[in-house]
């Protein structure tokens, strides 16, 4: 449906002309973190549209016919890039023949990240899991930024700045709380591999049902070793996750049953995409506050209901109280 053609023709038709000092940029992004991101560092000198948005998968994402005409509409396009969005990887390099199209994550240092057992020379593109590495890409989105409007460049120092303040204060949330959870239960387990950044930060053990990329799927002897595991560490939460299908980790919960141990849901993580526009969830900083405090809650830990900054809208049925 997006082949080349019909790009060509949309960019002709829609015959944008950046005016960046006169009016707003015009922004579109791939994913919700993405989004955020240029959100907080544009502040007003950007309009930032979002392709995906709550709850919807990134690695299964294809195009739509309105995607298409909202992108050749856009002064520039950003996507996350490592791979995350594979299904729109060849439509991008046909768009950035005639578009300017940037790929944030792909300037973290590659020593920084993990390879993909899944996709050789590939690298796991879940890096805003760990707020530090993230913090990489909020500088990228700075850079760029000042490149396509560089009167702003003053604006967009100053929000990066600040957004990288309130990031180091999230991480040390993180830190602090996740380290309350006892030793012999930081074990994750979610629907999907995309906690590896996580349990290298935090130091806890993280295993998937799935791989990096949804689109592989869990085979009926991965089912069961995880259902070992469960029952030999005793461990008594796992989580499923907003984008994601609770089919595989629900079967956990049956198949450590019938071993006669009991393993609850502890709670819906935010994996690959962010909570819904307009709540707290729905920015980065809420994301990862969601995330760490119900993993902490329903690992044994102890975290504040309402987390870091009591705006969680939901403990959802996570066993710990305060």
């Amino acid at each position: 449906m997006a082949g080349g053609l019909l790009v060509a023709a949309l960019v002709a038709a829609s015959a944008v002309s950046p005016a960046y000092a006169q009016q707003k940029l015009k922004v579109v992004a791939t994913t919700s973190m993405i989004a955020d991101a240029l959100r907080q560092v544009g502040g007003d000198r950007v309009q930032v549209s979002a392709l995906m948005g709550a709850g919807v998968d990134p690695h299964t994402y294809r195009q739509t016919r309105s995607d298409i005409v909202t992108m050749t509409k856009a002064d520039v396009v950003f996507w996350h890039g490592l791979y995350l969005e594979a299904q729109l990887e060849g439509f991008f390099k046909d768009l950035a023949k005639r578009k300017k199209v940037i790929a944030l994550a792909e300037a973290l240092p590659k020593e920084k990240l993990h390879s993909s057992a899944q996709y050789s020379g590939r690298y796991d593109p879940h890096v805003w899991m760990d707020p530090q590495l993230w913090k990489g890409v909020i500088s990228a989105a700075c850079s760029e930024l000042i490149k396509l409007d560089p009167e702003g460049s003053e604006l967009f120092k100053a929000n990066t700045e600040r957004h990288i303040a309130e990031i180091d204060g999230l991480a040390s949330y993180a830190k602090r709380v996740l380290a309350k959870v006892p030793e012999k239960t930081r074990v994750l387990i979610t629907a999907h591999d995309a906690f590896s950044y996580f349990g290298r930060a935090y130091g806890y053990e993280v295993l998937g049902i799935q791989g990096i990329s949804t689109e592989s799927e869990a085979g009926l002897k991965q089912i069961e070793d995880l259902v070992q595991v469960i029952v030999d560490k005793e461990i008594g939460a796992i989580f499923i996750e907003s984008s994601v299908s609770d089919r595989n980790v629900k079967a956990l919960v049956e198949g450590a049953a019938a071993k006669g141990h009991t393993v609850v849901i502890g709670g819906e993580l935010f994996s690959d995409a962010m909570g819904p526009p307009g709540t707290y969830e729905g920015t980065y900083i809420g994301m990862i506050d969601h995330n760490v405090t119900v993993i902490a809650r329903a690992l044994g830990g102890i975290a504040p209901a309402k987390g870091l900054n009591n705006q969680l809208a939901t403990t959802q049925n996570i066993r710990r109280a305060d």
